[in-house]
């Protein structure tokens, strides 16, 4: 029987390539639209978990957005928007699926982090908030539901080659970037899509509670 994968945020960069990679993989990817589910409204994650008729086996916590700036020009919608989008609604959206992973002792959940999450860096306080919020909440997790053979972990992509990317970081500071990375390069999204898979995959069979830095080996790099 094909797993059921429930994954947001699947329009473009590293949600298009989970949703292509797992599909390619023999799972049946279930990929709201935003009219389907908008998970910056709580009642919108009420409503479709109460017309949803399949069983969830496996989440992938993707959707985010990322407003930088200083700490005073951040306002109360930008900061509502980014706890709402990146950290609330992941936390409702686990809250809704693992009701039934406890009954079938079964389930893998992901959460898509950054490195943001692990370090940090000036104009990103309210991202670096919900990342390193988002693997706060996949340790605890991880300790809570082991028992009932739920495997849950956190990704920190470091720089993707996405459209967020190329929209919050100007084409000349990614040349800089790429040389303070060791591979020289930035990922491609179907690189994170590959170790998404196999977290969400039968390989995976004891890997829970873990924050997987995917970066090309930038936070090794010495950095000034």
């Amino acid at each position: 029987m094909k797993k059921n994968i429930l994954i947001t945020g699947t329009s473009k960069g590293i949600g298009s390539a989970i949703k292509n990679e797992l599909s390619n993989s023999n799972f049946n990817c279930i990929c709201p639209t935003r009219e389907e589910l908008d998970i910056n409204n709580s009642d919108s994650i009420e409503n479709y978990f109460n017309k949803l008729n399949i069983e969830i086996h496996g989440l992938v916590n993707n959707a985010g957005i990322n407003v930088l700036g200083n700490i005073e020009s951040l306002n109360d919608e930008d900061i509502q928007n980014m706890l709402n989008i990146n950290l609330i609604a992941p936390l409702k959206l686990i809250q809704h699926v693992v009701k039934n992973m406890r009954l079938s002792n079964y389930g893998k959940i992901v959460n898509i982090s950054s490195i943001w999450g692990v370090r940090s860096k000036e104009f990103r306080t309210l991202y670096s908030m919900t990342k390193f919020g988002i693997n706060g909440m996949t340790k605890s997790l991880a300790r809570e539901l082991g028992e009932y053979n739920i495997l849950i972990n956190s990704i920190a992509p470091g720089y993707v080659n996405t459209e967020m990317t190329k929209k919050n970081v100007p084409f000349e500071e990614q040349i800089k970037i790429k040389e303070n990375i060791p591979l020289k390069r930035f990922a491609e999204p179907e690189e994170i899509a590959k170790l998404v898979s196999f977290l969400i995959s039968e390989n995976n069979s004891y890997i829970t509670g873990q924050t997987i830095i995917i970066d090309g080996g930038f936070l090794a790099w010495n950095l000034k």
